[in-house]
């Protein structure tokens, strides 16, 4: 059967009708903030002391926009008769979000836990320049990385903590009996 002339107009008009009664729901964006879902991704914050200089994050990066510079430098040994070891210490580490497709795998392979996301969006800038964030903005990033969800009420403690808490509580317990010789 074919169709009547005109019936997919009519139809068309029939939505527009529908929806001109209906109550607009716009936000007005720079006066009502949007809700964000908790995984956003934002722009990356880095935690500069977890760094160790790996390079795996600038590596893995599939637009090559991570730059990393580093030198290595000399520690003295720690206890007399050792040797010194070399570490890496950073010098420059900075990310260009004109590149930045905002993938995450440059988070994901980081083993040390100094990359975040932030779910922090509004950094737009006049000059594209200005979106290669230095180490310094990337630091100031982090105040907005939200904390990590609560963990399930059900789940069993970390191995971490509940190491730490029986050696805090053997320490408590050492410190609190009193010592021979003591009144």
């Amino acid at each position: 059967m074919a169709p009547i002339p005109g019936s997919g107009l009519a139809k068309g008009l029939a939505v527009t009708l529908r929806t001109m009664t209906k109550k607009s729901v716009t936000a007005q964006y720079p006066d009502a903030q949007p809700d964000l879902p908790p995984r956003t991704r934002g722009v990356i914050g880095l935690f500069e002391e977890n760094c160790t200089v790996c390079m795996l994050c600038a590596r893995e990066c599939p637009d090559w926009c991570i730059y990393i510079d580093s030198h290595k430098e000399t520690v003295p040994a720690a206890t007399p008769g050792g040797r010194e070891r070399s570490r890496n210490v950073l010098d420059r580490f900075a990310i260009d979000f004109s590149l930045c497709m905002y993938c995450g795998i440059c988070i994901e392979v980081c083993p040390f836990d100094a990359l975040f996301w932030s779910p922090e969006f509004e950094y737009a800038e006049t000059d594209i320049r200005d979106l290669t964030h230095e180490r310094d903005k990337l630091r100031e990033w982090m105040w907005t990385v939200p904390a990590p969800p609560a963990l399930d009420p059900g789940a069993e403690e970390p191995k971490e903590l509940a190491t730490a808490r029986k050696a805090a509580e053997k320490l408590a317990a050492a410190q609190s009996e009193p010592r021979e010789g003591e009144s």
